[in-house]
């Protein structure tokens, strides 16, 4: 089955006559849209690119299929419209786990959307870290979908029986007390801050034992002055004055005043962001849904373009 997100991003590709210029516009990289435009390529098994050192130049095949694929696209939106008018009666349920600062931030936006209630989507929602709605996905607890992220290669196991989707990555930045007197985008080396006070994750997590080797190798050792896995309450106490933390974007969308956000050229780290579906769970609307989030996705902060 041909993925719409691809479908979109050919037209781009072919608009605008460049991987790069279709990034620029779609919010992604460069990079990612050449994944996604292979990726039609093998969903299709028809050469949409010549592909050379310097460009790449659409075929004649990417030419016919973008004019194509904006009929379809069209067409889509327009059988999502006609139905518009279901009952609920009608609607078909999603089951979704998705965690904690996503569902703070990307699902009130997807609710809020002026066609949702045309959409024929009813949401039951689980609100937990990755690691229980995977066990959701495994014990069959009934979840269609499971909305997780992952810092490193380590820490997360998910069954044969699913599929996985790559949907961002979530970069962490370096937040700081606004009374520590640092203004707002500066650039300040890890040396710097090695003998200012730090909230850290709860060791013995994955995520505290990747963020730990990443400022161990660049020789920053942070004084502690709180342990806290909640970005809120991370955030609210660096606001305080009380230290520096190392915060996901996700959970920058409606930071608190009293914060600067800082570039720490040795402090490069993201979550990457994924979607757990069973292979045998079938759901027209899931496709919809999946559509929807990665579109808000790629308006924000997280997605394949700071990905």
């Amino acid at each position: 089955m041909v993925n719409t997100v691809h479908l979109r991003t050919l037209l781009e590709v072919t608009r605008r006559g460049s991987f790069a210029a279709a990034a620029g516009q779609l919010g992604y990289t460069a990079s990612a849209v050449s994944q996604q435009m292979s990726a039609l390529e093998r969903e299709t098994g028809v050469k949409l690119f010549e592909r050379s050192a310097r460009s790449v130049q659409p075929t004649e095949a990417a030419q016919i299929m973008s004019r194509h694929a904006a009929k379809v696209l069209t067409d889509i939106e327009a059988l999502l419209a006609a139905t518009a008018g279901s009952h609920d009666a009608s609607a078909q349920e999603i089951k979704l786990g998705i965690f904690p600062s996503l569902a703070t931030y990307v699902l009130p936006r997807l609710l809020r959307a002026s066609d949702w209630s045309g959409l024929g989507i009813k949401l039951k929602v689980y609100v937990a870290e990755p690691g229980q709605t995977i066990q959701g996905l495994r014990s069959g607890g009934g979840l269609d979908v499971a909305l997780v992220f992952q810092v490193g290669q380590g820490g997360l196991a998910w069954p044969h029986n699913i599929s996985r989707q790559w949907l961002g990555d979530d970069n962490y930045r370096v937040v700081l007390p606004q009374s520590w007197g640092i203004r707002h985008g500066a650039t300040v080396t890890a040396s710097q801050l090695a003998e200012m006070p730090w909230i850290m994750h709860h060791p013995g997590t994955s995520d505290a034992t990747v963020i730990e080797r990443l400022f161990a190798s660049c020789d920053l050792h942070p004084r502690v002055a709180a342990y806290c896995d909640d970005f809120n309450a991370s955030l609210a106490m660096a606001a305080s004055g009380l230290g520096a933390a190392l915060v996901p974007e996700l959970a920058l969308q409606d930071g608190p005043e009293g914060i600067v956000v800082i570039d720490v050229p040795e402090v490069r780290l993201a979550r990457n962001i994924f979607a757990l579906l069973l292979n045998d769970r079938q759901n027209p609307r899931l496709d919809v849904f999946m559509d929807r989030l990665s579109g808000i996705l790629h308006e924000s902060s997280i997605s394949p373009k700071r990905r």
